[in-house]
């Protein structure tokens, strides 16, 4: 961390604000070739002649009713999606009809009640400030994203609309941060939050604010949180709760710090270069990664990210397959859209996916890849993680990126979701994971529920962790130990302390698995796992129907093999690529 004397000898007293940007360089960036079907995209986006969806008190207040999240922030997004592209196409292309579209929309943004989602008002009550004043993920970045419009636009916008957008960044965001002594609780989280808010809000600083000692103090005050979410990570840089978190979290900080940079000199980048390496240690190639949990199993991160952080740290790279899009980002952030403009290359596109083995250590995550596209990873940790799921003991096999041993993923977000409920949704649950249920105790949250990590070797051939899982199971004697043999053959091998109990062992896929007597085998678009067991299991297959995070409708599998503990169970998976 910097000094408070450093940074004010970083800040200087020039009563100067910037986006870290010029327009001039935002237009050369946008306008070369790789990046033209991103700017087909925002221009048809921006050309488009209906109005803002609107934000009626019957929406904002049906989560409060019903825990429903969609239908507002529905609008909320779109409403955003139409910001960004309105503001990118008008800095680039320029023009009276571009820019009399996005002061409307400005005007729109400024009128909303509250920038934070109805979701996030909850935790605006220990400062008992309004709704209006709720510094939340979403309100801190539209304050980012108001505050880059008006320093790079600058005279162009009317006066009415320049003082209205400057006043409400302020009121909402600005001063609440900086004149409350109080801490909000993101302030000393681990977690994206921190990260995102206080990265947005630094950077709406950085472009704004004049006042060289009143700079100082917010930027000293968003490098304390700063340093609390770097603080949630381990030397293993691991990302607890998965890759889209950790492209949303540590984006928003490499995106503040090289605003910061731009600005003062201060650089906060070399010392993440650990964290930077996440992504590249849980891919799976082709797109596809560990889904731990809230994680997708299909990321592609925003291009100027990478880039930046290939060319500032020479951070080992996922396999990227393209450049990232309008579309990929379904809450339209500013910060991904604008650095991808500005930062994003092809270069990063198209390099080899990563091979061999990683272990994440102080995440006790164990990641597999073989050259001939099969993968294995398995999780310890315990039940009391950011985005927790019930999922000690759990792992994935995969052919050619496709999961055949599944970790699902977030489910939909909800109240629920985030709530005392949340472990009765199938996502989060034990019951949506391959873990077992022993003597009839399930997985139980908590952070004294724990994987403790007894052995975790790597040689050419063999890749082994041991798990003692007694903790998770209420004191259920029970250790699980996964073999990883030749690069696609796993042995589970599960111990009990009390013989004869009952055992339920689950199995989760989102392809239907073909039963033999002493067999499973779950066969996908390139490849298939086999299981192999004793055939001493009463076996049943359970169609369950579901909706993905996206609240898409889904079909997960769950095999369960029915019987009693013993000393030793052991299971064989084979994992083949076709051909």
């Amino acid at each position: 961390m910097y000094s408070y004397q450093q940074i004010q000898d970083a800040v200087g007293t020039a009563e100067t604000a910037a986006a870290p940007y010029s327009r001039e360089e935002f237009v050369a960036a946008a306008s070369r070739p790789h990046l033209a079907p991103l700017l087909a995209e925002l221009r048809t986006d921006a050309a488009r002649e209906e109005p803002l969806p609107d934000l009626p008190y019957r929406l904002f207040r049906s989560y409060v009713h019903s825990g429903d999240r969609s239908q507002y922030e529905g609008r909320y997004f779109e409403r955003r999606r139409r910001l960004n592209s309105a503001a990118a196409v008008t800095l680039i292309d320029g023009g009276d009809t571009n820019l009399s579209v996005l002061q409307d929309i400005l005007w729109e943004i400024c009128g909303e009640y509250s920038w934070a989602v109805p979701a996030h008002h909850r935790f605006n009550t220990t400062l008992d400030l309004g709704y209006d004043r709720c510094i939340d993920l979403f309100a801190a970045e539209t304050a980012h994203t108001l505050a880059e419009i008006l320093a790079l636009l600058g005279d162009e916008l009317e006066e009415p609309v320049r003082h209205r957008v400057r006043a409400e960044i302020d009121r909402r965001v600005l001063s609440p941060f900086l004149d409350e002594p109080r801490s909000r609780w993101w302030e000393t989280s681990t977690n994206n939050w921190a990260a995102v808010c206080a990265g947005a809000i630094g950077m709406a600083g950085l472009a704004l604010e004049t006042d060289p000692l009143r700079l100082a103090a917010l930027i000293d005050r968003v490098q304390r949180t700063m340093a609390a979410f770097q603080s949630g990570f381990g030397p293993d840089g691991g990302c607890v709760e998965g890759m889209d978190y950790w492209v949303y979290g540590y984006g928003y900080f490499v995106y503040y710090a090289e605003a910061l940079r731009s600005r003062t000199g201060l650089d906060l980048l070399p010392e993440t270069a650990h964290i930077a390496g996440f992504p590249a240690a849980i891919d799976f190639g082709g797109g596809h990664c560990v889904s731990f949990s809230d994680g997708s199993n299909r990321v592609v991160p925003p291009t100027g990210l990478m880039t930046r952080l290939s060319q500032r740290l020479s951070t080992p790279l996922p396999h990227i397959t393209r450049l990232s899009t309008f579309e990929d980002d379904g809450c339209h952030r500013w910060g991904h859209l604008s650095r991808t403009l500005l930062w994003g290359d092809s270069s990063v596109v198209g390099r080899p996916s990563p091979v061999g083995t990683a272990w994440l250590a102080d995440l006790s995550w164990l990641i597999c890849r073989e050259p001939v596209g099969t993968a294995f990873a398995a999780k310890g940790g315990n039940n009391a993680e950011p985005h927790n799921h019930l999922d000690l003991g759990s792992f994935i096999l995969a052919v050619a990126g496709e999961q055949l041993l599944a970790d699902l993923g977030s489910g939909v977000y909800d109240a629920a979701y985030f709530g005392p409920e949340r472990y009765g949704a199938l996502h989060t649950s034990a019951a949506g994971h391959s873990v077992p249920i022993v003597a009839g105790v399930d997985q139980r949250p908590g952070e004294d529920s724990v994987a403790r990590v007894i052995d975790q070797v790597s040689t050419d051939e063999h890749v082994g962790l041991e798990l003692d899982l007694s903790e998770a199971y209420a004191g259920q004697g029970f250790h699980r130990r996964f073999d990883w043999r030749s690069g696609h053959r796993l042995e589970l091998t599960d111990r009990f302390d009390e013989p004869g109990r009952e055992l339920v062992e689950r199995f989760i896929s989102r392809v239907e698995p073909e039963l033999d007597d002493d067999r499973a085998v779950w066969r996908g678009e390139r490849g298939r796992v086999t299981l192999y067991h004793s055939g001493d299991w009463r076996t049943e297959v359970e169609r369950i129907d579901t909706l993905d995070h996206h609240a898409k409708p889904e079909t997960v599998y769950r095999l369960t093999l029915n019987g009693i503990t013993a000393s030793v169970h052991r299971f064989e998976f084979v994992v083949e690529l076709d051909g």
